[in-house]
Order: structure tokens, then C-alpha cells, then sequence
């Protein structure tokens, strides 16, 4: 059997999606308020992108954040169609070459500001509200989830510190947001989550691994010699 929606929906439950964006944004934040020029064109995860790269990208796409927030998708689709941009790949790229060459000051700003009104937003709106999104009608909370996750993978990109105190914690909710999307997106795979690990079952193959290791799989940062088998690995992968 797949994973269960109902049963990662009731995951979710015990968690605060806006508490955890505003982590996430605060941890992000504070490691890029103290960079240097060496530290913002250090290489990040992202594949060709400097840490500078990824404040762009974040600043950059609160375009289609407030799109979904203001209910104008459609003047968000006739912008990009404007710009001949095509699609969410093509999109992230243009917004990271349009802040190139801003002082980074500026971009930081930009994604500050924009990014404080978006979870503003969010949590007035509250978990259960529908978001107008580029797939059609969208819980708040729900959204919120899968913006948490990116903006943890993105932490973790940039090399944005997380605590040993935090760490446990940090990765059980985004093993939880993990297994919610595979279900979303109805996935072949069998998952469960145990104690400490997680079991997957995929096309005849099992394995056991850590959480750590499942949260890597489904954003797609396992690094090329993780040991993992690739059907595994192509099958959990659902946030990236």
C-alpha cells in the first residue's frame, strides 16, 4: 500500500506551518546578514548558483508568492509571458540574472521585506484558507508547508547553521512534510515512518534509512555516491 494522504494530513496536524516559516526565514536571515563578499560567492548545492544566487532566487520568486496571496496568477503568467519566460525552471533563472548585478544589499532587502509580508499574510489567512496558486485552489497551511521545506533545503544550500539542539526535531517535521507530498502526489512508493528511521518500498526493493536520509532523497540532495538504490531514490524525490 502507498502512503496514506489521510494519515500524513494527520502528521501535519500537530504542527505549526507559519512558526516554521518564520524558523526557516529567521535562520536564513541571520546567516545572510553576516556574510562577506567572499561568503556571498562562495558555491552553494544549488548546481551553478553562488550563495548570492540563492537570496536572488528567494527575493525573486515572492513575485509569484504574492501573486497566489493577491489572486492574480493569471497577471503573474502574462508577466512572464511578457519577459519570454517559460516555466517555473526558466522563471528561477531570470529572477536570479536580474538581481546578478543589484547590490546585494538591495536584494537582501527586497527578500526581507517581501518575504516578511508574505508570511504575514499567510498566518492572518490562516491554515485553512484557499490560496490561488499556478495547480488551482490551495490550502493556506498546506502551501505554507511545502515553503517551509524549500526554504530549509535552502538553508541548508547555503550552509545556514541548525543547532544540535534543533537538529532532531527540524528533520521530523520535514520527513512528515516528505511523506504528505509523496502522498499528494500518489506515489508507488511504501513508506513508514519508525522511531528514529524510515522504512521505503519501492518496485521490489526495500531499504531502511535515516530520516536525515529520506528528507536528502525527497529534495533531491543525496549526493551521487550515496548508497541508496536509484528506484528508491527517483521515487521519493518530490520536493525539488
Amino acid at each position: 500500500m502507498a502512503v496514506n494522504h489521510q494519515m500524513t494530513l494527520d502528521l501535519l496536524a500537530g504542527l505549526d506551518p507559519f512558526d516554521i516559516f518564520d524558523t526557516e526565514a529567521a535562520r536564513l536571515d541571520g546567516f545572510f546578514s553576516g556574510l562577506d563578499e567572499e561568503g556571498w560567492n562562495r558555491p552553494s548545492r544549488c548546481a551553478g548558483w553562488s550563495v548570492r544566487d540563492v537570496l536572488g532566487h528567494l527575493a525573486g520568486e515572492e513575485l509569484y508568492n504574492h501573486a497566489c496571496l493577491d489572486g492574480d496568477i493569471e497577471g503573474f503568467r502574462a508577466m512572464l509571458a511578457r519577459e519570454g519566460v517559460s516555466g517555473f525552471d526558466e522563471f528561477n533563472e531570470w529572477c536570479v540574472r536580474r538581481r546578478r548585478d543589484l547590490p546585494v544589499a538591495e536584494v537582501l532587502e527586497e527578500w526581507r521585506t517581501k518575504n516578511g509580508e508574505t508570511r504575514r499574510r499567510m498566518r492572518e489567512a490562516g491554515r485553512d484558507a484557499l490560496l490561488d496558486t499556478s495547480v488551482g485552489e490551495y490550502p493556506v497551511g498546506l502551501q505554507t508547508f511545502h515553503y517551509d521545506s524549500e526554504y530549509a533545503t535552502h538553508a541548508d544550500d547555503v550552509g545556514a547553521p541548525v543547532s544540535d539542539a534543533e537538529f532532531g526535531d527540524r528533520t521530523a517535521w520535514r520527513a512528515k512534510v516528505g511523506m504528505f507530498v509523496l502522498a499528494e502526489q500518489g506515489t508507488p512508493a511504501q513508506v513508514e515512518m519508525t522511531a528514529e528511521r524510515m522504512w521505503v518500498h519501492v518496485a521490489g526493493v526495500s531499504a531502511e534509512i535515516s530520516r536525515a536520509e529520506f528528507v536528502e532523497a525527497t529534495v533531491g540532495r543525496l549526493p551521487d555516491d550515496d548508497p541508496l538504490d536509484r528506484r528508491i531514490r527517483a521515487a521519493l524525490r518530490c520536493l525539488a
